[in-house]
């Protein structure tokens, strides 16, 4: 049988996806290279030509999610009737809607990342994310401003601090994540809640908007993401029990 020459972009793309499905069958944690390596029949100096570890092809596992979900609102995006306000928030709910779709399927890897001791992991993930968010959010935040809507004194400066945000929500996020799946779900919305609506309320500021103009998630939104999570989780539980 002849050798199949694969292109260096479709090996990569080739163990981005066989970590997309081991990750997502097992949690980050329990897959190994090893385990990469036996999926794909590569060989470990193979994996390391495009990948310096683990951790290295999880950053380009989220890239490719955040494109897709960036691609999922790539109609928003292109509309030239909205306005930029109009925009952003049609540009959360999509995101929201997409998160809420791909949950059952993304959760067994966030289940494990939002866990305190992997917060460096969750760094990682949050950088990926903003790096491909960034030009995005400017964008809008470019329009805004253009339009009179937004008085930001730099959009490209403002969007980082907006997606950074998400950063330094990262410990309340854990402690909600761990108070759900002790069974205080409804008191780990509620808190996780709170604190959206607080940054709600920063990013009006930030962009010289009326209180109550950006809306960053729906009621119940929240609730129904963490109990996803805690469905994900069990299920790691019970696969590494099996």
């Amino acid at each position: 049988m002849a050798r199949i020459i694969k292109t260096a972009a479709e090996r990569k793309n080739e163990l981005i996806d066989c970590a997309e499905a081991l990750f997502f069958a097992r949690g980050y944690e329990a897959t190994t290279i090893a385990d990469i390596l036996a999926q794909t029949g590569l060989s470990k100096g193979a994996f390391y030509h495009h990948f310096e570890s683990k951790e290295e092809l999880l950053d380009a596992l989220t890239d490719r999610i955040t494109r897709s979900m960036i691609a999922s609102a790539r109609d928003i995006l292109e509309d030239e009737t909205l306005d930029a306000l109009t925009c952003l928030n049609r540009f959360f709910a999509r995101g929201g809607q997409w998160k809420r779709e791909t949950a059952p399927r993304l959760s067994v890897v966030y289940a494990t990342i939002f866990r305190p001791e992997n917060a460096i992991l969750y760094q990682r993930m949050v950088k990926a994310a903003v790096t491909a968010l960034t030009p995005v959010l400017t964008s809008i935040v470019e329009q805004g401003a253009r339009e009179g809507t937004f008085n930001v004194p730099d959009p490209k400066i403002v969007s980082e601090l907006l997606l950074h945000l998400v950063n330094a929500r990262q410990p309340l996020t854990a402690e909600a994540v761990q108070m759900a799946f002790s069974g205080e779900l409804d008191r780990a919305a509620d808190m996780l809640e709170r604190r959206l609506d607080v940054e709600q309320k920063i990013i009006d500021r930030i962009l010289a908007l009326p209180e109550g103009s950006v809306v960053l998630f729906q009621p119940g939104f929240i609730r129904t993401m963490l109990a996803v999570m805690v469905d994900a989780e069990r299920a790691i539980a019970e696969k590494s029990a099996a």
